[in-house]
């Protein structure tokens, strides 16, 4: 639905500056650098290229912390939508209700692009994309929204724990024949007890060949190319819960100086401690979202969410950020346009622009470019309208 809203009296300009600085990012499409650096291997774009596509497997490089930024920045959402609403009067089972509804909602959007990327002539039940990632583990997020912080932590903790016990114990299965494992390099795979984690051998993957051949299906389900499955919402619940905490920290009163320390102290921290433990106790793999995966990455979120407080709501410089703030501001909108309709942009520019303006060793970058310029101004004119996309 639309709805025309003013922005919350309470909400942190960072906050929609810094959700609208990662889906700039996301519908950037890495702005076709890694295209430019394949022809011109000996550019500076080639030395930038690895900072804007996904590691195979083990590691974590920008184009990596997209998702888990975008997830992280639901749960401080969910903090402040539960307050507001608890303002207003809502009961908890109204409350809980709406998120019941988003969830189903968000699940479903997820099931639709998963669809729409394929030639599939029926629906494709794929839950791995962040939208049905975001809608399997947002009803609990706004469930635990209504405890403590030492209640938070504590299901961070069982999450995290409990999930990396799910993958040490499961003995790890044959590779399913003729696997494509054309993205990864046999050096790649993990020896040792971190073999656990190896794609489409683990926990996960086998149950995603019991749970998703559960569904209607053109032919049965092997594995997902890439590695990413189902269970991920698990782990990345804790992303979300890490950014519920940080959102009751955020809107709650005091000193601004005090709530930029706990930010950068809490972002070294789970920084350290995810590092420490994608060495020792299961590898950094966003593709499956380890445990380490998800403190590292956290980690990095809170530095980046505190670099982006320091600046607006500490430094009071908010005019740069106004660009991002409209794209925060219609996140959804913004990620539905570049999924659904990229490709009818490019291709409508191209003949209205003319082909020669996509052609040549930056063709790739002048496509994306213009899908990232005209989704902008769709959501600087639906800013100015004060109109945004709810679900």
């Amino acid at each position: 639905m639309t709805e025309k809203i003013p922005t919350a009296a309470n909400r942190l300009a960072s906050l929609d500056a810094f959700r609208g600085f990662i889906m700039f990012l996301m519908a950037s499409a890495g702005f076709g650098i890694g295209g430019v650096a394949a022809k011109l291997p000996e550019s500076i774009w080639a030395t930038i290229a690895p900072q804007v596509d996904h590691v195979p497997w083990v590691g974590c490089v920008l184009w990596d912390l997209i998702q888990p930024a975008f997830m992280f920045m639901v749960g401080v959402a969910a903090a402040y939508s539960t307050a507001n609403r608890l303002k207003k009067g809502d009961s908890l089972a109204l409350v809980l209700w709406h998120a019941a509804v988003r969830s189903v909602a968000l699940v479903l959007l997820g099931v639709l692009l998963a669809s729409n990327s394929r030639e599939d002539k029926q629906t494709v039940w794929l839950f791995t994309n962040v939208l049905a990632q975001i809608g399997i583990g947002y009803f609990f997020v706004v469930l635990l929204s209504w405890t403590n912080a030492k209640v938070q932590a504590a299901a961070i903790a069982a999450i995290l724990v409990g999930y990396w016990l799910f993958f040490a114990v499961w003995t790890p299965s044959t590779l399913p024949t003729g696997a494509d494992t054309s993205w990864i390099k046999s050096t790649e795979y993990l020896s040792g007890f971190f073999a656990h984690w190896n794609p489409h051998t683990n926990a996960a993957a086998d149950f995603d060949v019991w749970f998703l051949n559960l569904f209607p299906r053109s032919s049965p389900y092997v594995l997902t190319r890439g590695g990413y499955q189902t269970l991920n919402f698990v782990p990345s619940l804790a992303t979300m819960l890490m950014g519920l905490m940080t959102g009751e920290m955020l809107r709650r009163e005091g000193r601004p100086e005090v709530k930029l320390c706990t930010l950068l102290i809490a972002g070294a921290i789970c920084l350290l401690v995810g590092w420490l433990a994608g060495l020792t106790v299961c590898p950094l793999v966003k593709r499956i979202w380890t445990p380490s995966w998800t403190l590292f990455s956290g980690g990095w979120v809170l530095l980046m969410l505190a670099a982006f407080y320091a600046v607006i709501d500490v430094g009071g410089w908010k005019a740069w950020s106004v660009p991002f703030t409209v794209i925060g501001m219609n996140s959804i909108f913004v990620y539905l346009g570049f999924q659904l309709s990229s490709g009818w942009i490019r291709d409508t520019a191209a003949r209205h622009l003319g082909q020669e303006l996509y052609t040549g060793d930056y063709a790739t970058m002048a496509q994306r470019t213009t899908v990232l310029v005209v989704l902008w101004l769709l959501a600087t004119w639906l800013y100015r309208q004060r109109v945004f996309l709810r679900l």
